[in-house]
């Protein structure tokens, strides 16, 4: 039986020095992403108790990491994909440092600058993650060989989900017992760190050679590229369902002012809310590690989102600070399971010289459902009421994956094995 469970399968991805660095550097920064996203939340209903302004927060990111993510598609299956990463997470830095400045309580930014710093950064976060994303999603193509692909999509997203619990855990608690300043202070150390492990990856500039189209103009590979996910039932399907359920059902955007005003606790209570969707994506992946979901996977894929919009409706009507952190948690287990799958659709379906062009279409997909669908909870609150418009968008994600179901059979019946 614990032969069975410490196989070698399970940690082949993670015997590659490089992809352990690569992991290594993802973890540091996601927990510095998730710190500053907890604590920029809390800090914006702070300043301003308008809750429009935390959806107008998605809306700022999502904006230029759309506009950014197919140019950047382009030259990742070109340029130095190490240097491109390295580049854009000093982007980071620099929004974090802004941030720190910002807060000094002596500078009186708030009096002078207004909310404006803090849109800034934002906008910066957004056009670093519109590059990184595919990046980082093409740099895992180098890094393991392809029969191992799964394994290191259940690692990755295993690494970003306990980054993304400890983060907005941290950040919540040193905002709650310290200050503003020192929380920002320490965002902008991790991101340090961050880059410090991210150095030590080696990855050879792989020569892509590539037939017929690689000495068309950039608008034409642009294009080569959003059409080869269109014509992949596969690869639309999975990135569609993910799009439309979370931009539909996600209610993180709001957990400031269920925190608030609903559950009645402060910033450590959010920090620990905003955790639980990735304490229920660890438990997931650890299992995924040893069940890797190849069987039957498209028929996973649509009964696990389905699932996680259960689980919003539940939310929305919670008043027990207990129960709401188990759905977001179960919330997070059930989403867990359509990341591995839908990342490892993506190496599988993709060819080697298309991966960066393939995986910035999948960025905004992703940046559509997340940060928009931040744009849409605000309004949908502002409008139509807190409770009902997160219940809204759970039953709307159970009307999305009928949908899917119908219209894609393909991805229905889709196996990875």
């Amino acid at each position: 039986m614990m032969g069975n469970l410490f196989s070698r399968d399970a940690f082949t991805a993670v015997r590659n020095r490089n992809f352990r660095y690569f992991l290594g550097y993802r973890f540091f920064m996601t927990m510095a992403t998730l710190m500053q996203s907890v604590i920029v939340s809390w800090h914006m209903y702070f300043l301003t108790k308008n809750v429009v302004w935390l959806g107008v927060i998605g809306l700022v990111e999502v904006l230029p990491q759309i506009s950014i993510a197919l140019f950047a598609g382009h030259y990742i299956d070109l340029w130095n994909r190490k240097k491109i990463v390295r580049n854009s997470t000093l982007i980071l830095l620099v929004g974090s440092a802004i941030l720190t400045l910002y807060s000094v309580e002596s500078f009186h930014s708030y009096e002078h600058f207004g909310i404006w710093p803090i849109f800034i950064t934002i906008f910066l976060t957004g056009l670093s993650r519109g590059i990184l994303m595919p990046a980082n999603t093409a740099i895992i193509g180098q890094l393991v060989d392809k029969k191992d692909y799964a394994n290191a999509a259940t690692w990755s997203s295993a690494n970003w989900q306990v980054g993304a619990v400890v983060g907005p855990a941290i950040g919540g608690l040193i905002y709650g017992f310290s200050s503003i300043t020192v929380a920002y202070s320490s965002i902008f150390v991790l991101y340090l760190i961050s880059l410090i492990i991210f150095n030590r990856v080696r990855i050879e500039h792989i020569v892509r050679t590539i037939p017929v189209g690689e000495q068309e103009d950039m608008f034409s590979r642009i294009r080569e590229g959003i059409r080869f996910v269109v014509k992949s039932p596969e690869l639309m399907g999975a990135f569609s369902l993910d799009m439309l359920a979370v931009f539909f059902g996600g209610a993180v955007a709001m957990l400031p002012v269920f925190a608030s005003d609903i559950l009645h606790v402060g910033p450590e209570g959010l920090g620990f809310l905003r955790a639980c969707p990735a304490l229920g994506a660890i438990l997931m992946s650890f299992y995924l590690m040893f069940h890797p979901p190849v069987n039957n996977s498209g028929r996973t894929l649509l009964l696990c989102v389905a699932a996680f919009g259960l689980c919003m409706i539940g939310f929305a009507f919670s008043h027990l600070f207990w129960l709401s952190g188990l759905l977001l948690l179960l919330s997070g287990l059930f989403d867990n399971v359509s990341v591995v799958i839908r990342g490892t659709i993506l190496q599988l379906y993709t060819p080697e010289h298309m991966r960066g062009r393939v995986a910035s279409v999948n960025s905004i997909f992703i940046g559509s459902s997340n940060e928009l669908g931040a744009f849409e909870s605000g309004m949908a609150a502002k409008f139509m009421g807190l409770v009902p418009s997160v219940a809204f968008g759970g039953i709307m994600t159970l009307i999305v994956v009928a949908a899917t179901a119908k219209i894609n059979p393909v991805l229905r019946r889709l196996s990875l094995k």
